[in-house]
């Protein structure tokens, strides 16, 4: 009986610091890229615009992207992960066809499903029951 309830405990204690981990995880990714979309977004709103400067910062939040999406698909749906992906590349689209209202249109679309991420895979009661 002993046996069994250390084994628990500990199988317990294991998942809890996998959710702790991968929560965090998911924050600071989603905090990264909505800093660098922010960042884009005021770029977009600045009267002189700069399409060389905002290629390079759509570029930039897309390499971050690359380099985090690896390690989120191991526990975050591909569903949402594509969606993310395709509005990145929707946003490098705009800017090249130089597409103001979609460009910030498809960057408030990324926030959100970014932050919807965070949300949906945040360890509280609203998501265990």
């Amino acid at each position: 009986m002993l046996k069994e309830t250390i084994i628990c405990i500990v199988i317990v204690v294991a998942i809890i610091f996998g959710d702790k981990t991968t929560q965090n995880y998911t924050t600071e990714s989603v905090n990264e890229l909505s800093s660098g979309l922010t960042n884009l977004r005021e770029s977009a709103n600045q009267d002189n615009f700069e399409k060389e400067k905002m290629s390079n910062q759509a570029e930039g939040v897309y390499q971050e992207w690359e380099k985090r999406h690896e390690k989120l698909a191991f526990y975050i749906e591909h569903d949402e992960l594509e969606k993310v992906e395709t509005e990145l590349i929707a946003i490098k689209s705009n800017i090249q066809t130089e597409n103001y209202e979609e460009l910030i249109s498809g960057i408030d679309k990324s926030v959100f499903i970014l932050k919807h991420i965070e949300d949906k895979y945040a360890f509280n009661i609203q998501n265990v029951f």
